[in-house]
């Protein structure tokens, strides 16, 4: 629906509103559309110098996909398209030729993560909670290029740990890895402050932050292997484990993992 993606354009600022607070801003396949046509074309879109992403309410960023997403899949070929689809809105994000600023409180796990991680600077509440919780949840894996995001951002190790343990990492743990830039007090505080960042670079050179922002997704391209990783992928996603995760999640019970 049009209003889960909330957009405006102000004073040469757009602020992009993930709005499904009663989901926990978990998004749909529509909103990730929605973003990724924003993101890849901002002229014509009101044409900002900078992006705020968002999420409404202070209790998420975004929890990741929305679960029941994926009910309908019946092919390996439906994980990779889904995961296919993900890189593109990604990839959209970081090409954006304007500079993006994730303003996180609360819950900022699965393709929110991504999507803030993608983002070229991350501020944040002391309520962020930040992770890919999938190896308790859903039993499914991350891509090959988002593999290599996250690597490039937090350390191989980093990467290993949030994953195995399925933990969310703290807001003042964040700080320090460098995952934010900076941490306020609160909800009203963070728009206030992103807001504030934006009107900064808003006046700088624009084509100074575009070439540093290409410069640096093209270092991080350099790293991802010519072999994507469908077989990962398949293997995860057309399993009995991941029909099983997702059900359990959906029925609020714990999943039985068989390995297979």
């Amino acid at each position: 629906m049009d209003d889960e993606i909330l957009y405006t354009v102000e004073a040469g600022i757009g602020t992009i509103t993930l709005n499904r607070p009663q989901a926990r801003n978990a998004l749909t396949f529509a909103m990730y559309e929605r973003l990724a046509a924003i993101c890849s074309d901002p002229a014509a879109h009101g044409a900002p110098k900078v992006l705020i992403v968002t999420g409404a309410g202070d209790k998420a960023f975004a929890a990741g996909t929305d679960i029941a997403q994926f009910r309908s899949f019946a092919s390996p070929q439906d994980a990779l398209d889904y995961e296919e689809k993900i890189d593109r809105v990604i990839t959209a994000i970081e090409r954006c030729p304007v500079p993006m600023i994730a303003a996180i409180s609360g819950a900022v796990t699965g393709g929110g993560a991504s999507i803030a991680c993608a983002c070229d600077i991350r501020i944040a509440t002391p309520t962020a909670r930040f992770g890919f919780p999938i190896a308790r949840t859903l039993g499914n894996c991350l891509s090959m290029a988002n593999h290599a995001r996250l690597a490039a951002l937090l350390g191989p190790a980093r990467v290993k740990d949030i994953v195995f343990t399925a933990r969310l990492m703290e807001a003042e743990e964040g700080h320090r890895v460098g995952l934010y830039s900076e941490i306020v007090a609160d909800h009203a505080a963070l728009m206030s402050r992103a807001r504030e960042l934006a009107t900064t670079i808003a006046g700088h050179a624009p084509l100074t932050m575009r070439a540093t922002k290409e410069a640096l997704r093209r270092l991080t391209a350099a790293t991802m292997p010519a072999d994507g990783g469908d077989d990962l992928v398949v293997m995860c996603y057309d399993s009995a484990d991941f029909r099983e995760g997702m059900e359990a999640f959906l029925g609020k019970r714990t999943p039985n993992w068989q390995g297979r």
